[in-house]
This record gives structure tokens, C-alpha cells and sequence, in this order.
């Protein structure tokens, strides 16, 4: 929640329905001009400036300004451990980001794999991406020790019994890339997932990089690097999750 003792300025009412994640600026003149946006109990208008403290309301709902958070494309490299400290492990998250305090990933990536990882200090919505029941798409490029075949590609694709968890994998998009490389886009995330599958499969994980979260895109980033979210990214992003 915003600081009470903070109070915001005035703001035109397609502003504070933008920065309370709603809606883009343009979106929110339309939920105006549609009659789903409240103040004080009475239907909004165009240009109106409001603040927080009035109540504002989109299709009955009270909504309120986001506290900024911060938000993270980071490009984790092969070697390093999912983890912000771990005295056993040689290289954590820490070496990037040592003054980030707060900082927590969504979604785990094994120290043999590398790629997109999102680092936010908003807990509550890391936790919403990284729920199973969620079924938020991962994308990743894989290479692998045997040929793909159309047999493998077709078992990937149903879903596969892992033995030892007990437990059948989801259905998911694979497609071939090359002789011995696929893109697979996920919608779980077990532990090891992708290696176990292609295990089950009689196959190995060579490599292995995810190149997307959700509508987060890894793009040109290299191991090691990070940037900050647009806020189209972030606002998009918790469009999603929400």
C-alpha cells in the first residue's frame, strides 16, 4: 500500500487507473467512455483529475496505485545456482545483484541451464508466476545428445510419465529446429522437467536456454547481464498474472 503520509498529486483519471496496472492510457479513456470507472460512487468522465484519496472504482471494483517495485530481465549463465546465498554452492545470484536486499527470481533454472530469469522485489507476484496451476508459458531452446525424431516429438508433445515423481507431465508445444535441437514452450515447472523428460524418452539435454517468460522475451541479453522492464513489459506482465 502507498505511505498515507505521501499523497499523490492530482492526475488525470486515465493515468491513475495506468499506474494502478489496470490498463494502458488509451484502455482506460475507453473503460471511461464506457461507463466502467467510478469516483466517489459516480461515473467517471473524461480529463477528471483525481487522487488517492478518492475512491476509484473500474467495473465495481476499488483499485489503487501499484507501489513501485522493481523489476529484472536477467540472463542467468550455465554454473550458477538459482539462489540468492548457499555456502555450498560456488556461485549464486549474490555476484550479480549483491546490493538488491529484497531481489527474489520467478522461476527456478537448474545450475547446468541457462537463460531468462525474472528478478522482482514483489514477492506476492513471483509467487503467482511460479504456481503450477497458473499455467504460464515458458519457452526454452534445446539441444540434444541423440537425433530428434517424430516419434520423440510426438511423446514430448502428449506429455510423459516420470517415474520417479510419480506423475505424468502436461501437454506441451515442441517443434524441431535442427537435427538435434527443439523449441519447447512449458507450462509447468517441475523440477528438472525437460531433462527428466527427454531421460523418460531415452534422449539427453545437452543444453538448454529459456528464451521466454510469459511476454517476457530474453532477447539479445548475454550470460550475465540484466535490464529493467519496460513498463509496458511490467504492465503487461501483471496483466497476466493477475
Amino acid at each position: 500500500m502507498r505511505d498515507r503520509k505521501e499523497r499523490m498529486e492530482e492526475v488525470r483519471i486515465n493515468k491513475y487507473i495506468n499506474l494502478c496496472g489496470i490498463s494502458s492510457r488509451r484502455e482506460a479513456d475507453e473503460l471511461v467512455a464506457a461507463g466502467r470507472v467510478s469516483v466517489n460512487g459516480e461515473p467517471a468522465t473524461a480529463g477528471r483529475k483525481v487522487t488517492d484519496r478518492d475512491t476509484v472504482c473500474v467495473d465495481g471494483k476499488e483499485v489503487k496505485p501499484l507501489e513501485k517495485k522493481r523489476f529484472y530481465a536477467f540472463y542467468k549463465p550455465v554454473g550458477v545456482t538459482t539462489t540468492r546465498k548457499d555456502e555450498h554452492a560456488g556461485i549464486t545470484l549474490e555476484r550479480y545483484f549483491p546490493d538488491a536486499g529484497s531481489l527474489t527470481y520467478a522461476g527456478r533454472l537448474d545450475k547446468d541451464s541457462e537463460g531468462l530469469l525474472i528478478m522482482t522485489d514483489d514477492g506476492a507476484l513471483a509467487g503467482r508466476m511460479m504456481h503450477g496451476r497458473a499455467q504460464h508459458e515458458k519457452e526454452y531452446v534445446v539441444t540434444l545428445k541423440k537425433d530428434v525424431t517424430k516419434d520423440f516429438l510426438e511423446a514430448f508433445s502428449k506429455g510423459v510419465f516420470l517415474k520417479d515423481l510419480n506423475r505424468r507431465t502436461k501437454p506441451c508445444k515442441i517443434k524441431k529446429l535442427g537435427k538435434r535441437s527443439v523449441d519447447i514452450v512449458l507450462t509447468e515447472g517441475l523440477n528438472r522437467q525437460i531433462r527428466r523428460m527427454c531421460k523418460e524418452l531415452g534422449n539427453e539435454v545437452v543444453t538448454l536456454k529459456r528464451i521466454r517468460v510469459m511476454n517476457i522475451l530474453l532477447g539479445d541479453l548475454q550470460p550475465g547481464e540484466y535490464r529493467k522492464l519496460s513498463a509496458e513489459e511490467e504492465r503487461s506482465l501483471r496483466q497476466n498474472v493477475r
